[in-house]
């Protein structure tokens, strides 16, 4: 079954689910019930009901009871008026009703279910519930009405549906999966970071393994950059106002920032009432991009000097509702690998090329090779909601294109979907589950050259607007960190490890043989750790096993005696006794063919 048609069938089993509330609780208001990417779902009022997994299973039989009776779906076009009738004890449906009518429709449809039930809705549907294949109801949370939390908190229902059982099957095996490799409860589990109320929510924190993982990552980035040209910046974690005026940030993008901060005056001025003798206000910024284009407008610059590849892991902070937040891979503070790369637009093909190949390496480097992207582009019935001209963005697009044809990506054109200021290129990797999850792009600027009357000398020794393009190969270091972890469950490859080898003693008398050997891969490079708490052996193996470090050395009598290390590999179990520098040397090229 295509796409189209899974999710007219979905639609129509979110109707069904409907129905089955309807006869189940008493008073239910309705408000909105869509399809979504592997489902569907839909609100309901019920009062001061809080729905509970037992509420779920009795829905679910309610709907499978009702889908037997072959109920047809049929179409009624009502006016206005008449549809406010209908709806006189639904406020969910009246209110939407009064709102297509203000944007000037005169009748609206809807759709019943046989007898039972009837709901506002453009539609498509199915012919009837005979059609609806294996269904599941997944969970229930809440949910505000229009994601307003100033409105009235709703009871939203999950649920998914497919042609045949054994797609929702192995859909339901996934969803198993999934949980298993949850980062949040991985990253307790191992302790790489920790999310505190005290702090803030969507402010994660990364305790020691997580933050040498991110330094890691972070040190072969700083590499791999400076391999391919790039030169590193810096910039502040706050900016003028005036600068997010310039920028246009302050009026295009204000829902995703906070309000200005006032620096112009101490806390302790403010706590006593004083006012500031100069009012300064300053933004959290959302984006390095204006203080990279200040670096660059800091002299004239000359066509010799093109391109520059200006490079920074950037902290930035983004308004999200706190219901919206999620472990590692939503937060309102992330750092972002960001790069700007001004250039002529002789340059802009080449420049594009390298990086689509940057991106493919890096990728692939972490395990990555299968992935999806996508070519936005902007709406050309709507042009005045775009910066730059139209001689600008057809060059760009049809660069981009030829960029992704010749490079062989597997991509989809969207149209509409580009950013106000030009064009992109973004990249979804699939993780091992077939889930896809937004990280590198590759973006075309228009309106900051314009904005800040971006210049360069060309070769004629005129005065030229350069091209200037964005880009990120993690996306954040945080989404990419949540990423990688569901992506290996916890069980990183060993150059990524941040604990790659644990020593465990047998006894209190093999404890300096263990610092021993400790020592002496530290002094290799290796990350090391001893467990010579007074546990049982097979405890601090079960420990490493669940912990999911690549390597756990087991020290005895035996091995002191040999000047060796009986090895257990992850995944693989006991290895037997090897050579302690011989094991070195294995660590050490692993570490290079893993990479």
């Amino acid at each position: 079954m295509d796409k189209e048609k899974l999710d007219i069938m979905r639609h129509s089993a979110s109707h069904l689910m409907a129905a089955a509330v309807k006869e189940l609780f008493e008073d239910v208001k309705f408000a909105i019930g869509p399809t979504i990417d592997e489902g569907f779902y839909y609100d309901f009022d019920l009062g001061k009901k809080t729905l509970n997994q037992d509420d779920l299973l009795k829905i679910e039989e309610k709907m499978k009871e009702i889908a037997k009776q072959n109920l047809k779906f049929e179409r009624e076009e009502v006016k206005i008026a008449d549809a406010l009738k209908k709806v006189k004890d639904q406020p969910y449906k009246e209110e939407l009703i009064k709102d297509l009518e203000k944007e000037g429709e005169k009748k609206v449809s809807f759709y019943k279910l046989g007898d039972i039930f009837e709901d506002l809705c453009r539609g498509p549907h199915i012919k009837s519930t005979k059609e609806i294949g294996p269904f599941k109801l997944l969970r229930a949370s809440g949910a505000y009405w229009r994601g307003d939390e100033k409105n009235k908190m709703l009871q939203r229902i999950y649920g998914t549906a497919f042609e045949k059982q054994k797609e929702l099957d192995e859909y339901l095996n996934r969803l198993v999966e999934a949980e298993k490799r949850d980062h949040r409860k991985i990253g307790k589990e191992q302790e790489l970071f920790l999310i505190d109320q005290t702090v803030g929510v969507g402010l994660p924190m990364f305790q020691p393994k997580g933050a040498l993982l991110w330094r890691i990552m972070e040190e072969f980035w700083y590499q791999e950059h400076l391999k391919n040209g790039y030169q590193l910046v810096r910039s502040p974690h706050i900016g003028s106002k005036k600068l997010w005026e310039t920028s246009g940030h302050w009026g295009f993008f204000s829902q995703n920032m906070y309000p200005p901060l006032e620096v112009g005056r101490t806390l302790e001025d403010l706590k006593a009432g004083k006012k500031a003798e100069v009012k300064e206000e300053y933004l959290l910024k959302p984006m390095n991009c204006p203080f990279h284009v200040i670096l660059y407008n800091s002299r004239p610059r000359s066509y010799r000097e093109l391109p520059l590849r200006w490079a920074e892991c950037g902290t930035v902070y983004r308004y999200e509702k706190a219901g919206e937040l999620s472990g590692l891979t939503r937060v309102r503070g992330f750092t972002q690998d960001d790069a700007h790369i001004i250039c002529s637009k002789k340059q802009v093909k080449s420049e594009l090329l390298k990086v689509a190949d940057f991106i493919t390496y890096m990728l692939s480097t972490f395990g990555f090779k299968d992935y999806n992207v996508y070519l936005s582009l902007r709406d050309p019935k709507n042009k005045e909601k775009y910066a730059g001209n139209d001689e600008g963005w057809e060059f760009t697009e049809k660069i981009m294109e030829e960029v992704a044809i010749e490079k062989k990506l597997n991509f989809k054109k969207e149209i509409g979907e580009a950013a106000f200021y030009g064009p992109k290129l973004d990249y979804k990797i699939k993780d091992c589950l077939g889930r896809e999850w937004q990280c590198s792009t590759l973006q075309f600027d228009f309106n900051l050259p314009q904005r800040f009357d971006m210049k360069f000398v060309n070769d004629q020794g005129k005065e030229e607007q350069p091209y200037m393009l964005h880009r990120a190969l993690f996306g954040s270091f945080e989404r990419f960190i949540g990423v990688l972890i569901e992506h290996y469950a916890g069980a990183l490859p060993l150059w990524l490890s941040p604990v790659q080898v644990r020593i465990i003693n047998i006894g209190a008398a093999h404890e300096k043989y263990c610092q021993e050997v400790h020592d002496r891969l530290l002094q290799e490079g290796i990350r090391v750790e001893l467990d010579l708490l007074n546990e049982t052996v097979g405890n601090k193996i079960r420990k490493a096993e669940k912990e999911k470090i690549p390597f756990t050395l087991v020290v005895g009598d035996k091995e002191i005696a040999a000047k060796a290390v009986a090895v257990r590999k992850r995944g693989e179990g006991d290895k037997g006794p090897q050579d302690l520098e011989k094991f070195i040397e294995m660590i050490k090229q692993e570490n290079i063919d893993k990479k």
